[in-house]
């Protein structure tokens, strides 16, 4: 495709959309949106402009659309896969300036909101209204839920309550022509048609771009507990993963954490912890609910599940610090990682019986091609995140051979029932990847899809598929 660039006269026209203080040109400033927290990938766009109503991002659609300007929609610029980085220059609409909660409705367990209102910040409003919110991925504190809606993203708690794909009832798309709809409606049942708010999400801003989301909303659950259990293989912990549910109990959380991983934490954000030796996994495992007797009854069941897979110790959180200080220790291992080696960060996803196969798998792999990992994630349903650390691999092996390792993870993930992300999403780093799962029939719907939403190809060009 061979777009045009931004004309003087265009930037004008953007100008007279936004208003001057919301457009952006200079070098400088045009950096913070070259990149997000994929590695070490930069692309600038031309242009950049913080829109604040649909009406305005329909205009600037319309006018792109008229002009064959590539557009990039872009949420907080905390995601993993190259996602909102513009690959082919052009304008990027940021969607900072949408950032209300519109709308709290206790009486049908609903809320409206803008998509560049931080996750955890929604968190927080409905939990003062004693509901729930339950997608909470690792960078909730940071994330916009746009971008989660954008990603089909998940986070520890999704492993009960399920991801964000049950609870999204309806969205607002501006489509790549300027025109305005809601993709269903709000209500709990849906079965008018096509579903266009579930081919919304995970979509990552390739088909629309979304200017208002309507979620359900659960009860809050008034009370939980919370466990780190210590193991003396990753095997051993991943096996005891499945083996829980089969006993029973669905945790709100369990979370898996690999001791080099951990070891990282305690070194990047001075966590008191004691790490003993042996042991060379974690499971974090939560348990919520209303019931305490009920409660402590799971955590019983759960006990004597981990005992049975060589658990060695079990540490209950007795306060609500204690609590916090072990979630700390989960949620900052990305960070701390990245702080601590040039890496490469994989979303890989199987059926969670297949864990500890994938897991030494991800290990064997390492071994052959020279580079060390650190394997964590929400083993609870399947999703490993593995990032690969150079360690003493050549620059030349780290630029040209790790590619045919990723390769292999992948394979091997596709052959125990898995697929190539589980809350990441494709975006740009991984489409190559992609006919290693899919073949020619799922291109040509998902080409067939992209013209029919964007025949033009000027949204998100370049992501997930050629």
């Amino acid at each position: 495709m061979n777009y045009n660039i931004i004309t003087t006269p265009l930037l004008e026209a953007i100008t007279a959309i936004v208003g001057a203080d919301a457009v952006i040109t200079q070098h400088d400033e045009l950096e913070r949106y070259s990149h997000d927290e994929t590695e070490d990938l930069v692309y600038y766009p031309d242009v950049v402009v913080k829109p604040q109503s649909p009406e305005e991002v329909s205009a600037l659609l319309k006018l792109c659309s008229k002009h064959l300007i590539p557009v990039t929609p872009r949420g907080a610029g905390t995601g993993l896969s190259g996602g909102a980085l513009p690959v082919k220059g052009g304008l990027l609409i940021a969607m900072e300036r949408f950032n209300k909660v519109l709308e709290i409705d206790e009486q049908n367990l609903q809320a409206t909101v803008e998509p560049g209102v931080v996750t955890e910040e929604f968190m927080n409003q409905a939990a003062a209204k004693g509901l729930l919110y339950p997608v909470d991925p690792a960078s909730k504190g940071s994330c916009f839920i746009g971008g989660n809606v954008s990603h089909g993203s998940g986070g520890p708690r999704v492993v009960k309550y399920g991801t964000i794909r049950e609870y999204v009832l309806n969205l607002q798309v501006v489509l790549p022509s300027g025109e305005i709809i809601w993709t269903g409606a709000n209500t709990l049942k849906y079965a008018s048609g096509y579903n266009l708010t579930q081919l919304m999400i995970g979509s990552e801003g390739t088909l629309g771009i979304v200017t208002k989301i309507v979620v359900k909303l659960i009860p809050l659950p008034t009370l939980d507990a919370l466990m780190l259990a210590s193991f003396p293989s990753n095997e051993a912990a991943c096996a005891a993963v499945s083996a829980i549910f089969r006993a029973g109990i669905i945790p709100s959380a369990l979370e898996f954490m690999e001791r080099r991983g951990v070891e990282w934490v305690k070194e990047h954000d001075d966590i008191a912890f004691d790490l003993h030796d042996g042991v060379e996994a974690f499971l974090l495992i939560e348990v919520d609910g209303n019931n305490q007797d009920v409660i402590f009854a799971d955590c019983e069941k759960i006990n004597a599940v981990l005992e049975a897979y060589d658990c060695s110790d079990v540490l209950f959180a007795d306060s609500s610090a204690q609590k916090e200080e072990l979630w700390r220790l989960r949620r900052t291992m990305a960070v701390s990682v990245k702080s601590n080696s040039v890496y490469k960060e994989e979303d890989t996803v199987v059926p969670r019986a297949a864990l500890p196969q994938l897991i030494k798998g991800i290990k064997d792999i390492g071994a052959k091609y020279g580079f060390e990992s650190v394997c964590y994630g929400h083993a609870g349903d399947g999703n490993l995140h593995v990032n690969i650390i150079k360690s003493k691999m050549s620059d030349e092996d780290w630029n040209n051979k790790l590619k045919f390792g990723i390769r292999e993870i992948f394979e091997l993930t596709v052959s125990l029932g898995g697929t190539l992300s589980g809350e990441h999403g494709i975006g740009l780093v991984q489409k190559d990847f992609m006919p290693i799962k899919y073949n020619e029939v799922h291109f040509a719907l998902w080409r067939g899809i992209k013209n029919v939403f964007d025949p033009k190809g000027i949204l998100n060009p370049g992501k997930i598929f050629n």
